[in-house]
């Protein structure tokens, strides 16, 4: 008999209000509805405000105030698990703490031993490349480089499902996208499902199997777009590029959009010039 796969995560007309001063609901997703299957990387884009931060700490379980139904595996979440790893877009670590230790704070409530957990730590330090910094300090890494610390940290519990909040957005570009590369080769290795929150379209695609276009007010999936790009794959793929730029008009101003279309083509002499 085959084990099942784990790490399915099931989301029926989900909806988040908050309360107001004036008693009245304000509704931060609405009607959400996602299947996410065992061992797939989904992307979840949009612009500020359209919930998207919400919707992963609540498929978390660091909220548990909503309506509909959140189920992974078959079971309804309450509360965080061991089984939920996840990234913020800041790496959180201890600066009092090695590397190693920062990874160790994870297991805090395991029944390992000293060895049986340093054995995991070197293995997930390995998984990230940073096994010549066990010892060193956060402050003497890159901003990349404890983000790699973060991740590892999130992994060493080898969780089911990770969940990534913006992890790369404070990020340089160049950084961004090694990590972005790191992530899709650690995604590979582990096999396990990945979700990622971003508001780069680019970044949705390249990693994403699926990406999760949403709108706000209320917060809502406007569509969800396959990216059919065999990983691990490469940026100047034409293939992820027109879909980039297919997910992008999602985001237009149909408004100016449409005063750019009317407004007459500019003549050289309309311009005005400082010579």
């Amino acid at each position: 008999m085959t084990q099942q796969a784990t790490g399915h995560v099931s989301i029926q007309q989900l909806s988040k209000t908050y309360p107001t001063q004036n008693n009245d609901a304000l509704t931060v997703l609405e009607d959400i509805n996602l299947d996410i299957q065992p061992g797939e990387f989904i992307s979840i884009v949009g612009s500020s405000g359209c919930g998207k931060s919400t919707l992963l700490r609540l498929l978390v379980g660091l909220e548990n105030s909503y309506q509909g139904q959140i189920q992974v595996d078959g079971k309804k979440i309450f509360g965080t698990s061991l089984q939920r790893g996840i990234v913020f877009q800041d790496h959180r670590l201890f600066p009092w703490l090695s590397v190693r230790e920062n990874v160790r704070i994870a297991l805090h409530q395991s029944k390992l031993t000293r060895a049986e957990e340093d054995q995991l730590i070197d293995e997930h330090l390995q998984l990230v490349n940073l096994t010549s910094f066990a010892n060193a300090y956060p402050s003497q890494l890159s901003g990349g480089m404890n983000q790699r610390v973060a991740i590892a940290r999130s992994l060493v519990n080898r969780p089911e499902i990770l969940f990534l909040d913006e992890p790369f957005g404070a990020l340089d570009a160049l950084t961004r996208q090694n990590l972005q590369d790191e992530l899709q080769r650690i995604w590979q290795a582990e096999k396990i499902t990945m979700v990622i929150v971003t508001h780069d379209v680019e970044e949705a695609v390249f990693l994403g199997d699926r990406v999760v276009v949403m709108q706000p007010h209320p917060g809502r999936i406007k569509r969800i777009v396959d990216v059919p790009v065999a990983h691990p794959r490469k940026r100047e793929d034409v293939r992820l590029h027109n879909i980039k730029n297919d997910i992008l008009t999602d985001f237009s101003d149909p408004l100016k959009d449409q005063l750019h279309r009317n407004k007459p083509a500019a003549k050289f002499s309309d311009y005005q010039f400082a010579w």
